[in-house]
């Protein structure tokens, strides 16, 4: 299994920088949120600025292996709402963080997003689904994966558990649209522990991906949670995909939490003795 660092953690740093610290540090990559890299358009980045960011990665001997955080910039977008011209923009801005990922050379993005998502009316959901399918169509077009990812309900009302998110993939039918686990969202939502929820998902192909993080929003190591036997979950199950860490809550400051989560995880993959 391949970690990676989710880049808003360390976004106080210039790019070069992150990348430099995250390949010091031990992870296989940089999972970027694009509000990180341009605050109200991340989706029109110029292409020298892409090239730039990629070649940035490269140069530390690293990567960008994907994007999550897709709807944060611009502001007032939402997958569910009835507005035609809000729609539309956010349509738009989808399909060219799309776009993006694959000119950063990442493979695969992450719509979270819990605040473009709220249902509040007849069609909304509707409407959530039928953009998650137009991106399935985008993600096939450019050779990457789009994953909806399931959050708890203290974060948003439409697709809360995987369970909800696997049925929606499989009503959409495109393998360039699949799910993922967010082990805090699990950890605070599911009724199943995760080792559990993987053991039963993983054999469906359907998960793409994974977050790492305490349920109490900090780094995996730095709560309640315990990490092993999610690690041994993936390893049972096959897993060779990214596992990106997600930290909210930087304790006590984005570079330490990201270092103390790389050494705790690396320290759980090491065979016994």
């Amino acid at each position: 299994m391949r970690i990676s660092l989710c880049n808003e953690v360390v976004r106080d740093l210039d790019f070069a920088a992150q990348c430099a610290l995250a390949a010091g540090l031990g992870y296989d990559g940089l999972e970027v949120a694009p509000f990180t890299l341009d605050a109200e358009a991340p989706h029109l980045l110029p292409a020298a600025r892409r090239i730039d960011l990629r070649r940035a990665a490269a140069d530390a001997g690293t990567a960008i292996t994907s994007l999550h955080w897709l709807l944060v910039a611009p502001a007032g977008l939402s997958i569910t709402t009835a507005d035609a011209a809000t729609r539309a923009r956010t349509l738009d801005v989808m399909e060219r963080l799309v776009a993006l990922a694959a000119d950063l050379g990442a493979t695969l993005l992450v719509h979270g997003s819990p605040g473009a998502r709220q249902v509040a009316a007849d069609g909304d959901a509707a409407r959530a689904e039928e953009a998650m399918a137009r991106a399935g169509d985008w993600a096939a077009r450019y050779g990457v994966t789009y994953c909806l990812e399931p959050l708890d309900a203290g974060q948003t009302n439409w697709c809360t558990t995987v369970e909800q998110a696997a049925a929606i993939v499989r009503r959409i039918g495109n393998p360039a649209l699949r799910t993922m686990l967010d082990t805090c969202s699990a950890a605070n939502g599911e009724a199943d522990s995760i080792p559990a929820l993987l053991d039963r998902w993983m054999p469906s192909g359907l998960i793409a991906h994974i977050h790492l993080n305490d349920r109490n929003k900090r780094g995996p190591g730095q709560g309640g949670d315990r990490f092993g036997p999610v690690l041994e979950a993936l390893r049972r199950t096959n897993y060779t995909g990214f596992a990106a860490v997600e930290p909210f809550d930087y304790i006590p400051d984005g570079p330490t939490s990201a270092a103390r989560a790389i050494g705790y995880l690396r320290a759980l993959q090491e065979p016994a003795a």
